[in-house]
């Protein structure tokens, strides 16, 4: 009987701390089903929401570089050079025989004040024979330093070469009466060639001789200006070229 009365009073005792031991248990298991329930409410993502992710990523990056190269290529591009104005206007080689030879330019061939006037001081002989050869270039330089500021046909006084030879000097003139008489008689004619008798003006005047023609007027700058004879026979072999070269430069060789 003492036996069994012990084994009584030890027998509770075991069932209770089992029970308790299995209470510890499943409150601890209870905590890790409440910590894990916690990460449940995140969503769950899925291996295609993340490559569209990427795609998106890449996208946005890639627009933000292309937008960068555009604005400086805007910013950085080289503005072009102005090209130089051209136009056509009427333009008369005359002079006597025996004197130099004069350059008029005018807008149309009813202007009766010529825009530019110049006295050449070749010769009207020298001239034809420098003319038979089909090229002429005339070029009138004056200096930079000491004209700078003075329009370019308001200069007095040039410098002339013809063909690349120094000939003197060439000054701008007024048009006087007996100049715009000669222009008046011309004006029914636009190209061509002809004679003035002498005594045209004065009684002891020489006969006048003359070519009139259509040039190209070309303005590089405010230091540069050109006439070219437009040359009605350029798909001819014995076709005239004539031109004359209006120059402000620092130095005084033409080349």
């Amino acid at each position: 009987m003492g036996k069994i009365d012990t084994l009584r009073r030890l027998l509770p005792s075991c069932f209770f701390l089992t029970a308790q031991t299995n209470a510890a248990t499943a409150t601890t298991t209870t905590k890790k089903r409440l910590s894990t329930s916690l990460r449940d409410d995140l969503p769950d993502y899925t291996d295609q929401d993340i490559h569209k992710n990427q795609d998106r990523d890449s996208q946005a990056s890639s627009t933000s570089d292309d937008s960068v190269p555009a604005s400086i290529n805007s910013s950085t591009t080289p503005l072009a050079q102005p090209r130089p104005s051209r136009s056509m206007v009427v333009g008369t080689i005359f002079g006597p025989r025996r004197g130099h030879v004069w350059f008029c330019v005018q807008q149309d061939r009813l202007s009766s004040r010529p825009t530019v006037l110049l006295e050449l001081s070749i010769l009207t002989n020298q001239l034809v024979k420098e003319m038979r050869g089909g090229l002429v270039r005339i070029a009138l330089e004056c200096d930079k330093a000491e004209l700078g500021s003075c329009p370019l046909r308001s200069v007095p006084v040039w410098t002339m070469h013809c063909n690349g030879l120094k000939l003197g000097f060439a000054a701008k003139r007024k048009a006087s009466e007996r100049v715009r008489s000669m222009l008046k008689t011309m004006q029914s004619t636009t190209v061509g060639a002809g004679v003035i008798p002498a005594g045209f003006g004065s009684s002891g005047s020489e006969e006048i001789i003359y070519m009139r023609a259509n040039y190209e007027h070309v303005v590089g700058n405010s230091d540069s200006e050109s006439f070219h004879l437009i040359n009605l026979d350029e798909y001819c072999s014995t076709g005239q070229e004539f031109s004359v070269f209006l120059l402000r430069s620092r130095n005084e060789k033409f080349l």
